[in-house]
């Protein structure tokens, strides 16, 4: 039976609706994408230059070049594990820097800088490309990465050994061909040396639980009535004035265990 035509004319005016209202629903552009929420910024660390270590000061009034920079500050303040910069470390440093526990975490990074240039002067004069075959028992030993005699090296007197123990930047087969004082060997840069430095502290003090003057430091500089630990000692005199007025006492080497000749029994 043929459709009425009044029928048929609202039929098509319906599908002639859906189809312009399908074609604008297809036209409409999506609505933007949210846009990402920005990441607060992390606060800035403050840094606070160090002072200059006894040595330092006569090699500036000597004119010596061949000394601390202050750049090196910064590269140990951004360096610190949180655990040396906590102020439960205070008991560690009590001896140099009395109120290490009390100070603001900008003091005690500049703290932990100043060390390591006393360190440095002691361990090398601040010379950056110092670099000493030792012959005493205890360090006259072989390399175990460049399989030669270890030398001491660059402002930590630090071994190639050391990257393998400590994670540090060093690389031999770089190294190996330079002449000894060379200051593109990856050793001898003052950032590598003092970052290794900074492990190599984070080991003693956190990981092995020892103390800052111990018989059993890495650096012998540290090992109380060892030959350079005065000298270390005699460094730590310009602590930052924050720190308060540090106990310059040189420790005596500790007596070696005696042996008992007694025999015990039981009851």
């Amino acid at each position: 039976m043929p459709m009425p035509r009044k029928i048929r004319i609202a039929t098509c005016l319906i599908a002639m609706g859906m189809a312009s209202g399908l074609v604008a629903f297809r036209s409409t552009p999506a609505p933007p994408a949210p846009a990402p929420v920005a990441e607060p910024a992390a606060p800035a660390l403050e840094l606070k230059p160090a002072p200059s270590t006894p040595i330092a000061e006569k090699k500036a009034e000597l004119g010596d070049d061949d000394t601390w920079r202050p750049e090196w500050d910064a590269t140990i303040e951004k360096a610190l594990p949180e655990e040396l910069v906590s102020p439960k470390m205070g008991h560690k440093v009590a001896q140099f820097c009395p109120r290490f526990s009390r100070m603001s975490e900008a003091d005690r990074r500049a703290f932990w800088a100043y060390f390591f240039q006393a360190l440095a002067g002691a361990e090398a004069g601040l010379h950056a490309t110092a670099d000493v075959q030792h012959t005493e028992a205890q360090v006259a030993v072989v390399d175990g990465v460049s399989h030669r005699m270890v030398r001491a090296s660059g402002l930590l007197q630090l071994t190639y050994e050391d990257s393998r123990r400590y994670g540090c930047d060093f690389d031999w087969h770089a190294d190996k061909h330079l002449p000894p004082h060379d200051p593109r060997k990856t050793i001898l840069q003052p950032d590598n040396n003092l970052l290794c430095g900074v492990s190599i502290l984070d080991n003693q003090l956190i990981d092995q639980k020892k103390p800052l003057i111990s018989v059993s430091s890495y650096w012998s500089t540290l090992r109380p009535g060892w030959p350079g630990n005065k000298v270390f000692i005699e460094q730590m005199r310009n602590v930052p004035s924050a720190c308060g007025r540090p106990r310059l006492v040189v420790p005596k080497r500790p007596a070696p265990p005696q042996s008992s000749n007694t025999t015990e029994t039981g009851d």
